[in-house]
């Protein structure tokens, strides 16, 4: 009788928990956060290799950015008109160092004389929107919000200043950390081309040589989610920094048609923030609003057009075009994940959080659909659905 009820908590204890998926599932989840706190109690060990990433993440992250930006053309060469690789490169190379030439000699000197403009004439410009505020608010009809009115911007006055005069302080006391940011930019301006030419010259093999490592089996699927990972940030890049090109080209077009002051370096700083997803543009156009409204109700008016058109170019036109809906994400999830990619790592957050987003999708996705073919608790009809979406997506 022992032996029988030994063998029956035998065969519970096997059935619950070393053949069930779900147990094992749960098992390697709490090994993979024990891993994590026995990492995090011995961070010190990692510390060298943590310094190892940041300072050759810059250069990296530089590269890969004009990577796939110029690895198309590179292909298309290549496979079109039979142009090697390396003659196709260093044809790309000069194309870049005389936009730079370009930029450097015509297009900062611009913005340089703008932007002094501005801060030569903002204390003009502050004292007549203060002018101008305060006959607003004489208005007879505000009698009644005057009061609070007024402690309003007393008390944004006095936050103004104090940040102004506590980022002041920290970028004293931050002196030496500001000298360790010049020389990372000069290091990674000197390392980056390196490592583009290198990337574009081999970068086609990086897929085969990785995939190598992987069972013989899972090959082909590895190979196809590299693959599908490589085309998801290529076409996040590439649309962005196209898009954000063209917003910044719209806006110099109008700015400087409706003859705003500093329209180029708003237009420059519109493109720039333009990379930040539903966020960016509307930023970039806060200083447009102010110095219209400073300017005169008219240039206003007329900004609020140039933004209209814009905005009606990028959403119906230019974002079709060049994005299409290759992210395949619902606006109310990106704008959720911006908020939260902020809150977490504030402005790298939010340029990196969507494309990786969009990795990590695409690999629980994978994982799921494998999950899916393994165990019994789904249709072969709902398994061909869900591969079919996932390679639409």
């Amino acid at each position: 009788m022992d032996v029988k009820k030994h063998h029956q908590k035998s065969n519970f204890f096997v059935k619950w928990f070393l053949n069930n998926r779900f147990s094992i599932a749960l098992l390697n989840i709490l090994l993979f956060f024990l891993i994590i706190l026995v990492f995090n109690q011995i961070s010190f060990v990692l510390n060298p290799f943590w310094t190892f990433f940041n300072a050759i993440f810059p250069p990296i992250l530089v590269a890969s950015i004009q990577y796939y930006l110029m690895d198309p053309v590179v292909d298309w060469m290549e496979k079109k008109l039979k142009v090697p690789r390396i003659i196709t490169i260093i044809l790309l190379f000069v194309i870049v160092v005389g936009g730079l030439i370009w930029i450097i000699n015509t297009l900062i000197p611009i913005i340089q004389h703008q932007t002094d403009s501005l801060v030569k004439n903002w204390p003009t410009y502050w004292k007549d929107a203060q002018k101008g505020f305060e006959k607003m608010i004489r208005d007879p009809r505000l009698n009644g919000v005057r009061g609070g009115i007024n402690q309003a911007i007393s008390d944004a006055q006095t936050k103004i200043f104090k940040t102004g005069q506590d980022s002041f302080n920290l970028a004293l006391s931050n002196l030496s950390s500001a000298v360790n940011v010049i020389t990372m930019i000069f290091m990674t301006l000197l390392t980056a081309p390196f490592v583009l030419f290198f990337m574009l010259k081999d970068g086609h093999r990086l897929n085969p040589y990785v995939t190598k490592f992987a069972p013989k089996k899972l090959q082909p699927s590895f190979s196809s989610l590299l693959s599908d990972i490589n085309g998801a940030v290529a076409s996040y890049i590439r649309g962005q920094i196209t898009v954000a090109f063209w917003v910044g080209v719209m806006f110099a077009i109008g700015y400087s048609v409706i003859g705003l002051n500093y329209g180029i370096t708003l237009a420059v700083l519109a493109g720039i923030l333009n990379m930040i997803p539903y966020f960016g543009t509307f930023i970039a156009f806060i200083p447009a609003i102010i110095l219209g409204l400073i300017s005169s109700p008219m240039m206003l008016i007329k900004v609020l057009i140039v933004f209209a058109i814009e905005q009606t170019l990028e959403g119906r036109v230019i974002s079709p075009l060049v994005m299409g809906n290759k992210m395949n994400m619902n606006p109310v999830t990106t704008i959720l994940l911006l908020i939260g990619a902020s809150a977490v790592a504030g402005l790298w957050g939010v340029i990196f959080a969507i494309p990786v987003y969009a990795v990590i999708k695409i690999i629980v996705t994978r994982l799921f659909n494998y999950y899916r073919k393994i165990s019994n608790l789904y249709d072969d009809e709902s398994i061909e659905d869900s591969d079919t979406q996932g390679s639409k997506e």
